[in-house]
């Protein structure tokens, strides 16, 4: 099967490598940086929505981006991460107090929550701090069984042989700069490969990368845009599956 590192040229009309940007949590910051940046670069974004953190007043600025040609993504309604995550006191909504069935049930209502917003029936899905224990329990093996998602993404940047549901992704520190970002796309070019960028904030809220680093880097992607194939997550992973060599 095909790795993240592709044979160079066999992404869409001979591109050297293939680029997704996804962002995570539905932040504010994404609305209102995020989204307008890429719409001005002529570029599509994923991005993986917490339920519980959508406002109503926001429901129609995802909808809308939605509209634009961005992929909405599921995240899950909580976000249950394991109690080493959070602060000592914390003892609900934590991986640990979960179940599969209970993860795999959040997962589903996160997939009507979408289709309510953007219209689609099929949904790619993050894993809540790139981890999936669920009481302890791994629950990808039920997630592949479900039918619920075709497409998951770690947040792990080992390559592998691709897996379409697990597939690596790179966040980077808040002090990255836009040549750190761009060295990586770089990286991906000489490999003929893919790299799935992952992001929080930008240019505000939390494990925020800098609205000039991110803007920079989308200038680099416009500017190359005729060796640099840049799509939403669910797009280039099924490109990937269906053209993979064996």
């Amino acid at each position: 099967m095909m790795t993240t590192q592709a044979v160079a040229g066999s992404w869409p009309d001979g591109k050297r490598a293939a680029v997704v940007l996804t962002y995570d949590d539905a932040l504010v910051s994404q609305l209102d940086i995020a989204i307008p940046a890429l719409d001005a670069a002529g570029l599509k974004g994923t991005f993986f929505l917490i339920g519980s953190k959508i406002a109503p007043e926001q429901v129609a600025r995802w909808r809308s981006a939605a509209a634009e040609g961005h992929e909405l993504g599921n995240h899950t309604i909580r976000h249950a991460c394991p109690q080493a995550n959070y602060p000592p006191a914390k003892k609900i909504d934590t991986s640990e107090t979960y179940d599969v069935d209970t993860m795999l049930t959040e997962i589903r209502t996160m997939n009507t929550m979408l289709t309510a917003i953007d219209g689609k029936l099929q949904h790619s899905y993050a894993t809540p701090c790139g981890q999936h224990l669920a009481g302890g329990v791994d629950y990808l093996p039920a997630l592949r069984a479900s039918g619920l998602v075709r497409y998951t993404r770690a947040a792990d940047p080992t390559e592998h042989p691709l897996d379409p549901m697990d597939v690596p992704a790179r966040f980077f520190p808040s002090n990255a700069t836009g040549a750190d970002l761009i060295a990586a796309v770089q990286d991906a070019e000489s490999k003929g490969g893919m790299i799935v960028f992952g992001f929080h904030g930008v240019g505000g809220d939390y494990l925020s990368v800098s609205a000039q680093a991110h803007a920079q880097l989308l200038a680099y992607l416009k500017a190359h845009a005729d060796t640099i194939w840049v799509a939403p997550f669910s797009t280039v992973i099924e490109y990937a599956t269906t053209h993979s060599s064996h």
